[in-house]
């Protein structure tokens, strides 16, 4: 093999593996967004019939401003890194969905606290960054409830200290 045929091999591995890095790239994004739809949170029938139909009557299902919350914007980060921490414990809920873990409102209820418990600490964590994507203390209009958040806020609390159940019924509550 002569020099120019080597450096002709070598450009045409290199565009080929370009390509296809273009195109898992492409893939992966596309899978990202999709599992990041309404639609395929509640394409399980325990999402569609426990949190999802409970959520529907709470503030960020519907508000004044017209405004309307989805099930990513909550559950799912922004940022990479978390978001795809997050991807990886959604797929062992999938696969509780395929074992029937919370296939009846009985075995959803037994585990809703744990459920919650588990949500609330990762926003504790991230310091509730998916309420503060929308919610921000500066952009209320009434004085009193912004001066109230940045004092809490300030102290080291977070959104969901005060703000359990703002999407979906709480442990142990019957509605």
């Amino acid at each position: 093999m002569t020099f120019r045929t080597k450096g002709v091999a070598t450009v045409l591995v290199l565009l080929v593996g370009i390509v296809v890095g273009i195109l898992l790239l492409l893939g992966f994004d596309a899978t990202m967004k999709a599992t990041s739809t309404e639609e395929f949170c509640i394409s399980c029938h325990e999402m569609q019939a426990f949190p999802y139909q409970e959520s529907l009557d709470k503030p960020h299902a519907s508000n004044h401003a017209g405004v309307g919350v989805t099930c990513g914007d909550c559950h799912i980060p922004k940022a990479f890194v978390p978001k795809m921490k997050r991807k990886i414990i959604a797929a062992r809920e999938v696969w509780h969905h395929m074992l029937g873990t919370l296939d009846t409102p009985e075995k959803y209820e037994a585990r809703r606290e744990q459920m919650a418990k588990t949500v609330w600490q990762g926003m504790e964590e991230d310091d509730s960054a998916s309420c503060r994507n929308c919610h921000t203390p500066s952009r209320m209009s009434d004085d009193s409830m912004r001066l109230m958040h940045e004092s809490v806020l300030s102290a080291g609390s977070t959104c969901i200290d005060c703000h359990k159940g703002i999407a979906h019924k709480l442990p142990g509550v019957e509605n």
